[in-house]
């Protein structure tokens, strides 16, 4: 888990630190949005997604977490409920700890502190260029953002590079703010310039440069 990563059971000297874990079946919820618990969660296997329900009923998802990232910290930190809910897209494991240790934690391990105050920034940044980008980018420079920040998240980006278990056309669809079948004739078009091939939950990067090209 990159939190702890390079800490020792000395950075940890006198902390207690339980946890449990959880298995979840495809399409579980493990907290809703407004949800009034504080656990801190990390990713263990399998997908997850956090997402906004909106009034009408459509589904707004803010990120995809990968393989050993933390969530859940906001809540614990400020004692507020939580702004997105989190569900499983497949068979998942995740490692729960209470918010009072993960306060512990913050308050008596400054290597950690640092990484969360870190981290708690680049989502401030990620969130500030993708609010730019639903007020001035078009549908087809919206996609192919996506698919360039995707591919570089998965260390993919160069010509044959793949990003296997790919979103759907509906999951990219409410990231970015557009509907499925608008993604559908963006992606087909990306297809035909030569930009990337598609198949089954993967996509292959032919020319990373006409996918630059778009936005």
């Amino acid at each position: 888990m990159p939190l702890f990563r390079g800490l020792t059971v000395t950075d940890f000297a006198g902390i207690e630190l339980p946890f449990t874990e959880h298995r979840l079946r495809p399409w579980e919820i493990l907290f809703h949005q407004k949800d009034q618990s504080r656990d801190v969660h990390f990713l263990l296997s399998g997908t997850l997604i956090a997402l906004y329900w909106t009034a009408d009923g459509r589904e707004v998802i803010f990120t995809r977490f990968a393989l050993g990232d933390h969530f859940g910290e906001l809540a614990a930190l400020d004692q507020g409920e939580r702004s997105l809910a989190v569900v499983a897209r497949s068979e998942a494991t995740v490692l729960t700890i209470p918010g009072a240790a993960f306060r512990l934690l913050f308050d008596q391990v400054p290597a950690l502190r640092w990484r969360i105050a870190q981290g708690l920034v680049a989502r401030i940044r990620t969130l500030t260029a993708r609010n730019l980008e639903l007020t001035t980018y078009s549908v087809e420079q919206r996609v192919a953002s996506y698919l360039f920040g995707l591919a570089v998240d998965r260390d993919q980006l160069r010509a044959g590079g793949v990003i296997a278990e790919a979103p759907t056309h509906a999951e990219i669809a409410a990231t970015i703010g557009s509907n499925r079948e608008m993604v559908s004739r963006v992606m087909s078009g990306l297809a035909r310039r030569g930009a990337i091939r598609t198949a089954r939950k993967r996509i292959e990067l032919l020319d990373p440069k006409v996918l630059a090209a778009e936005f």
